[in-house]
């Protein structure tokens, strides 16, 4: 069924008012004041609103509802300056499965490029942004198995036969596990700056006058910052205990959202977005923690994984430059699949979050991924 185009994001109906009435009955260890926080659905969904009026191409936002009544957030992208021909087979579409705290609106600086010659679909992660927000197991196996489930119950719902697939960071160890476990619907994986590839580096030991020095890798500070709070709690708790001060917390801590789309938006609105993604019920939040070890290590590791993707799948790991996640796992993950179409890239002048630091690098590398499918 083709897209229905609209100018921006649909008026809540009743499905999305069930949706947030159920969310706010959520339990949390948050909800014994409500007002402590200065957010909601209804807030994340204006925010979100105002991002998504940037968009250009015909956009269908709804969302998809699952087997056991879960629903994905989702968008659609069609170009509406291309017209459409009976005879002419409609192109593999490419999916967009976003981060760790992200959502459908950070990827504001893609959807339009990457729309021009094929369908593009980007949905919030079970658990995350305006998808429901589940109970997840605290077993890593268990936990992905969930996010795994809900990606392949929404392309059944959805009705994709295949698709290229593009997963950051945390979207990436999803992507991967889920070509692996149904590789017959996947054409083309993409991994953007993939979070979870390498195992825990062990401690490298060398004799120093007779005594052993113990060398370790190095981390970034604000990892180990990071680290220390996911440790204790859930990895975003802090911004919910900061309660009206939350937002301004992202913006002291994280001000390159702000930066990165600064042309877009002269105020605080990415920032925003990102505070009510995340000072919601964590749900996906306990999923990941669940699947990661301490420093943000996986404790399943997906190079211990990748041989099983198939050798006719091709792959396409893109890396920022400047980004803290190592490189040298995509280069480990090719020499894993040998002969197997797996390409490494480098986007120059790129930090962790590629498609907004250099979107037309990135824009035109995926785009002619897509073309290389079809």
């Amino acid at each position: 069924m083709d897209p229905a185009p609209v100018p921006a994001p649909p008026i809540q109906n009743d499905c999305e008012a069930e949706l947030e009435h159920k969310t706010s009955r959520s339990s949390s260890i948050w909800s014994w004041l409500p007002s402590w926080r200065p957010t909601s659905m209804s807030l994340l969904k204006t925010t979100e609103s105002k991002i998504l009026a940037c968009i250009k191409n015909d956009l269908w936002a709804r969302f998809v509802t699952l087997q056991n009544q879960d629903r994905i957030w989702t968008l659609s992208l069609t170009n509406k300056g291309t017209p459409k021909s009976a005879e002419q087979a409609p192109k593999t579409p490419l999916v967009m499965v976003h981060g760790f705290g992200g959502g459908v609106g950070l990827w504001i600086r893609n959807l339009d490029a990457l729309s021009r010659s094929r369908t593009v679909y980007a949905f919030d992660l079970l658990g995350f942004g305006r998808s429901s927000r589940p109970h997840f197991p605290s077993d890593a196996a268990k936990a992905e198995e969930q996010f795994v489930n809900s990606i392949e119950q929404w392309r059944q719902a959805v009705g994709l036969e295949t698709m290229i697939l593009l997963g950051h960071s945390l979207g990436g160890y999803l992507a991967t596990s889920y070509a692996i476990q149904h590789p017959s619907r996947v054409s083309h994986l993409i991994l953007v700056d993939p979070w979870g590839f390498p195992e825990r580096s062990k401690p490298e030991v060398e004799q120093s006058q007779g005594a052993e020095v113990v060398k370790r890798p190095s981390i970034p500070r604000w990892v180990k910052a990071i680290a220390s709070v996911v440790s204790l709690f859930n990895p975003l708790a802090v911004i919910r205990a900061a309660g009206p001060w939350g937002p301004g917390l992202v913006n002291r801590f994280r001000p390159d959202f702000k930066r990165k789309f600064e042309d877009l938006f002269d105020d605080d609105t990415m920032t925003q977005y990102i505070y009510h993604c995340n000072a919601q019920t964590p749900s996906g939040e306990v999923g990941f923690r669940a699947m990661s070890e301490t420093l943000g290590w996986a404790k399943r590791p997906m190079l211990q994984r990748v041989h099983l993707l198939p050798p006719s799948m091709p792959v396409t790991m893109l890396y920022g430059a400047r980004s803290w996640v190592d490189s040298s796992s995509g280069n480990r993950a090719a020499e894993i699949r040998g002969k197997a179409h797996t390409k490494v890239l480098l986007i120059n002048e790129a930090s962790h979050h590629v498609y907004a630091d250099q979107p037309d690098d990135f824009n035109r590398v995926v785009e002619n991924i897509c073309k290389s499918v079809d």
